[in-house]
């Protein structure tokens, strides 16, 4: 799990990011002031599945373990994390490294 920062300016651009995400179905999992914590859960690639079964239910059996954990992979490890915030240094005073819209999109919509 990565967690992306995206930089706002104020409250009104925080829920302006905020509701862009929503449209590609993330979900706020926490929401203050100061920023706002969003997730996308994926659950992997459906032909990836449809061929894993495929092969596990004509040929080897063993082979559902791949698809269960492709599937924990994708739902656990490679759903991206959301940080939009207003705040621009980190608790020590160094700058934060902030993400753009597109990388985040870029994760939340490939397969691996």
């Amino acid at each position: 799990m990565k967690l992306y920062l995206l930089k706002a300016d104020g409250s009104e651009d925080m829920a302006n990011i905020s509701e862009e995400l929503s449209l590609k179905k993330f979900k706020i999992l926490e929401k203050d002031e100061n920023f706002i914590l969003m997730r996308k859960r994926r659950y992997g690639n459906p032909l990836i599945h449809a061929v894993s079964l495929i092969v596990a239910l004509a040929f080897f059996s063993p082979f559902i373990f791949v698809n269960v954990a492709y599937f924990a992979y994708s739902y656990l490890w490679a759903s991206p994390h959301v940080l939009i915030t207003t705040e621009k240094v980190d608790d020590v005073g160094n700058p934060l490294e902030f993400n753009d819209m597109d990388e985040v999109l870029n994760k939340a919509s490939s397969i691996l």
